[in-house]
């Protein structure tokens, strides 16, 4: 899919509440605004289409701990890229993407369980409460224009197996396809990956996350 990655972008801004993103030539700038993450350069390469020496260039210039990559490569081989300082997830993430193509194939909530949904400012959160009122299951998307951004997506230990990730997905799913959505896109995480393919998201690219905490950080 050609934009992949600045509809990625687009989409996370909105659902995060984050700035703007910055054009640069190698991708965008995204300033978050918390300690734990300043500010994130995101890549717009894929795969093998990464350059080395973009990634080492960008990376060399951070000096300020707090701000992340996003390299749409495995970790693998992005590690070996950065300097001293940097803290690189060891499990990859995966960009995917699935064609929205009218309402999806509702799943019955448990019994017991309780759905909620509600937008505010572009975004809607889907909540599945436990019965006893705690959270069991939570996702959002940010619909966009063409594509929607699905993100946050946790179904709570205690409660996986039970078809709740199911639910929260193929609400979202029709709260884009409403909008007028025809893609969805999303960053997801090895443990998350089998319940997107189930429900056909399809593997754009691995996606390496890497965060400076500065070299004498341990």
């Amino acid at each position: 899919m050609d934009g992949v990655v600045q509809a990625w972008v687009t989409g996370w801004v909105v659902s995060r509440g984050a700035a703007a993103p910055e054009r640069e030539a190698w991708g965008f700038t995204v300033d978050v605004g918390q300690v734990a993450q300043v500010s994130r350069h995101v890549f717009d390469a894929l795969g093998d289409g990464v350059d080395e020496g973009v990634v080492r260039k960008v990376a060399g210039g951070v000096t300020g701990a707090g701000v992340w990559l996003k390299v749409f490569q495995d970790p693998e081989v992005v590690g070996p890229w950065l300097d001293e300082g940097w803290w690189v997830d060891p499990e990859p993430g995966y960009l995917m993407t699935v064609p929205l193509t009218g309402s999806a194939r509702r799943t019955a909530v448990p019994d017991g369980y309780r759905l909620r949904i509600w937008s505010v400012g572009g975004v809607t959160r889907v909540l599945v409460a436990a019965p006893d009122g705690s959270l069991a299951a939570r996702g959002q998307v940010a619909p966009t224009g063409a594509t929607a951004v699905f993100d946050q997506i946790e179904t709570v230990a205690a409660h996986r197996r039970r078809g709740l990730g199911s639910v929260v997905m193929r609400t979202l799913h029709t709260v884009a396809t409403d909008a007028g959505a025809e893609t969805g896109v999303l960053a997801g995480t090895p443990a998350g990956r089998g319940l997107y393919e189930s429900l056909g998201w399809h593997v754009q690219a691995p996606l390496t996350s890497a965060k400076f905490v500065g070299p004498d950080a341990g």
